[in-house]
């Protein structure tokens, strides 16, 4: 069986569009045995904007495949290709863009022109429009949603020729889905960020546009039965069911929020919008507001229709109603009329709006692309925030108290209020607590927005992890080190609130207001990794800050065993030549303005970056520090760890293969404890320059003491009164000192990931905690919480 493919090609590079319709058949006026069917279809729109290639391992060809079908079936009510508008000419010269696109009657799918991808953060201007029919009565009563299914499909250079045959041999590569639920598909106006697997890193702009239009109305021959008579045996049964007043309701609704998004672009985008073609026809919408089917006794409380109790003329022929509020009586076909006359009425200015709309959207499509994008990201740190928790931590002053007398005071009242816990006070324990109470809420949660659900996110609510958000103050005053979580629900609030005046005051005092601020991240591996390990939250840091300059350290990579001095020194000297070099370039370029030097470590990767800042070759740059992510780094070694299959593997590695870097964690690089290298590390003020720091860990990870990544006080050490102790605690008020919150213009947070390993069953993995440690690097969805919810400190 050969596949009803249609190919359409764009000629002279000129705006185009091809509309295939929705067939619907008409007949003349309705007759009594000849009903009418009233319907309505979801017109959802679908610009794709730009394919901007973040990560994709692979060079080829690829194109964008779009499917549409109700929720209650891979089979169930696909929705059909309408019409298709190309609404920007290719670029001129453009030799990785096909001018192909097809329509597949198979499975009513819509692929985009191929286009090839060469190089890192390409960008591939589609441009064109997929407008899609879903009928309203296919699952009219149902409050059923719609998945919106991307494909990414791929064609390797070597199975395609430069010429790009027609028939191109592609595969799905990667796939992502988008619920919208059955209140979107009345009206929604929404940007649409398609990001496939984490092997496929990409960024495809899409703007979804959903508005429901009448359709038009086709006839048929129904059967009356005996049941539908009367008792004087006339047909009585209206064919305009209750069904039907939802439809009317349903287009009331699409009416009104048409009209309101249309209002509310043009005031975001700061343009008018000409609404002079538009009529409004009040009669017509009272007349909507109050009119049933006549066999629908009561609606809302209030009984409209009813059969007259003296019908008049030929009761054999025909039924009489009377409309409660005019007392006046009427025939069933000729309430129909009218019902189809207003309902005619209603339709067309729909249609009038929508085309309104398409008109506007043509003109200012560039800014209400970007006024949807602003909407899209402040409405998902409200829509995230379902797996976030925010808290505000006070730091006891004690803590930060240097010197031996210090030490002493800390230690007793620690003691003093560790002595009345319970065993069940651990701190893994309590935030593996925490988080899942939090977890079961949100199963007994009924999630129900008007906005596109991200099905990666949404397809299974349980699977993503929990985030608690501590915002670190400092106490002065404070009673006792045990009391210092303080729930504050408008934590992020707060904290978006000083980084936004952190933020405008930095730039206000600058001398120089148009200059060019250089903006570089560097990523530092852990142990034996791989300088692209952390290419996921550098992904997600070009989402939200395209011109930042990255550098992925390759100092270390498979030299990770050695000391962390040499590793430190190695990456120092890398950071700097690349400085350098960007700073160079942005100087010939303009005005440089400004730096801002950010770094971003994993595991032990975070003791190389405090140590090469340690360095005295990088201290003309410290005072370009911005923003410093530590995820899961062992701050404080591995001094009380209580991971003893894990505290086995590092003893082997110790005993058969000397590997020094295990030594210094350890505590084991010399005799005393006080020559030791974190310990000696901790004294260098290497977190106090940085204007944000967040410390990312996770209760799960039995790789890095739990108390070491978060850089807080451990219960085994508040129980230890020797020389060990002192000097644990020494270390951790070193460290609190230079995270001390003293203004209002730093912040520093302890981010909290709790994931659900649950998928993973009980392996080694789980068992000494790999499975977390690694999911870091695996899985990004923590990152975008983290990095959306709080945009001000990664710009």
């Amino acid at each position: 069986m050969f596949r009803r493919l249609r190919w359409f090609v764009g000629l002279n590079q000129k705006n185009w569009s091809t509309k295939r319709l929705v067939n619907v058949e008409q007949h003349g006026p309705a007759r009594p045995n000849q009903l009418p069917v009233l319907d309505a279809v979801h017109e959802i729109a679908i610009y794709i904007h730009r394919f901007h290639n973040l990560d994709l391992f692979e060079q080829g060809w690829y194109k964008i495949k779009v499917t549409m079908r109700w929720e209650e079936g891979e089979n169930s009510y696909p929705g059909i290709p309408a019409r298709v508008v190309q609404y920007e000419a290719p670029e001129v010269g453009s030799d990785n863009l096909c001018r192909v696109w097809m329509i597949d009657d198979t499975d009513n799918s819509f692929s985009t022109p191929p286009f090839q991808i060469r190089y890192a953060r390409q960008d591939v201007f589609l441009s064109i429009m997929i407008s899609f029919y879903l009928s309203f009565g296919q699952c009219e009563g149902q409050s059923s949603a719609v998945i919106l299914k991307f494909e990414l499909m791929h064609s390797p250079v070597a199975e395609a020729r430069s010429d790009l045959p027609v028939s191109l041999n592609a595969y799905a590569a990667s796939v992502h889905e988008f619920k919208i639920p059955p209140k979107a598909l009345l009206g929604l106006h929404s940007y649409c960020p398609v990001h496939f697997d984490a092997f496929h890193a990409v960024l495809v702009d899409i703007s979804v546009h959903i508005s429901l239009l009448k359709a038009s109305y086709n006839t048929s021959r129904q059967k009356v039965s005996s049941d539908s008579r009367g008792s004087e045996g006339t047909y009585v049964e209206d064919y305009v069911g209750s069904n039907k007043v939802m439809l009317i309701k349903a287009l009331m609704a699409a009416h009104d929020i048409l009209l309101e998004d249309l209002r509310r672009i043009s005031a975001g985008i700061d343009k008018a919008i000409d609404l002079t073609e538009f009529t409004f026809e009040s009669d017509a919408i009272e007349w909507f507001s109050s009119t049933p089917p006549a066999h629908v006794k009561i609606i809302d409380g209030e009984p409209l229709f009813q059969l007259s109790d003296k019908p008049q003329g030929n009761a054999e022929k025909t039924a009489h109603y009377t409309n409660n509020l005019t007392k006046q009586s009427f025939q069933p076909f000729s309430w129909d009329d009218h019902l189809l006359s207003s309902l005619q009425s209603l339709g067309n200015q729909l249609l009038c709006l929508w085309n309104i709309f398409l008109k506007f959207h043509r003109e200012n499509k560039t800014k209400i692309l970007e006024f949807l994008r602003k909407s899209w990201a402040i409405d998902r740190k409200t829509e995230w925030s379902i797996w976030m928790v925010y808290s505000k931590v006070a730091v006891s002053h004690q803590y930060m108290s240097n010197g031996v007398e210090g030490t002493s005071l800390s230690h007793s009242i620690f003691r003093s209020s560790t002595s009345t816990r319970r065993l069940t006070d651990d701190p893994i324990h309590t935030a593996t607590m925490r988080a899942e109470l939090h977890r079961r809420g949100i199963a007994q949660m009924r999630i129900n927005n008007q906005s596109l659900q991200d099905m990666y996110i949404f397809e299974d609510p349980l699977l993503v992890p929990i985030i608690i958000v501590e915002h670190l103050r400092n106490v002065y005053h404070s009673a006792g080190v045990n009391s210092n979580i303080i729930p504050l629900e408008d934590e992020a609030r707060h904290i978006l609130e000083n980084g936004s005046r952190a933020t405008n005051k930095l730039c206000g005092s600058s001398p120089q207001q148009n200059g060019h601020v250089l903006r570089i991240v560097v990523f530092v591996h852990g142990f034996q990794g791989n300088h692209l390990d952390l290419r996921l939250v550098r992904n997600q840091w070009l989402l939200i800050d395209p011109k930042i300059q990255f550098l992925m350290s390759e100092a270390n990579e498979d030299r990770t065993s050695g000391d962390f001095r040499e590793m430190g020194l190695r990456l120092a000297q890398e950071v700097i030549s690349f400085l350098k070099k960007k700073m160079d370039k942005a100087s010939r370029s303009g005005n440089l303005k400004d730096i801002k030097l950010s770094f971003v470590g994993h595991s032990i990767g975070n003791l190389i970056m405090r140590t090469a800042l340690a360095e005295s070759i990088m201290e003309p740059y410290l005072r370009y520090l911005h923003t410093y992510v530590s995820i899961s780094g062992p701050h404080l070694g591995y001094m009380y760890s209580s991971n003893s299959l894990f505290n086995s593997g590092l003893w082997i590695l110790k005993k058969l293969k000397g590997t020094q870097c295990i030594h210094q964690l350890t505590f084991t690089d010399d005799p005393d404890l006080e020559n030791t290298f974190i310990y000696n590390l901790s004294k260098e003020r290497t977190l106090a320059n940085f204007q944000n720091v967040l410390l990312l860990s996770s209760p799960q990870d039995g790789y890095v003491p739990y108390h070491s990544a978060r850089i807080e006080p451990c219960p085994a050490a508040s129980l230890d009164f020797s020389k060990r102790g002192k000097i644990f605690l020494e270390m951790l008020n070193n460290c609190l000192d230079q995270i001390q919150t003293s203004s209002d213009h730093r912040t520093v947070m302890r981010c909290d990931i709790n994931f659900n390993t649950s998928s993973y069953g009980r392996n080694l993995n789980t068992l000494i905690g790999r499975t977390a440690h690694i999911e870091f690097l695996e899985s990004d969805i923590f990152a975008k919480f983290i990095m959306w919810s709080f945009p001000e400190l990664f710009r």
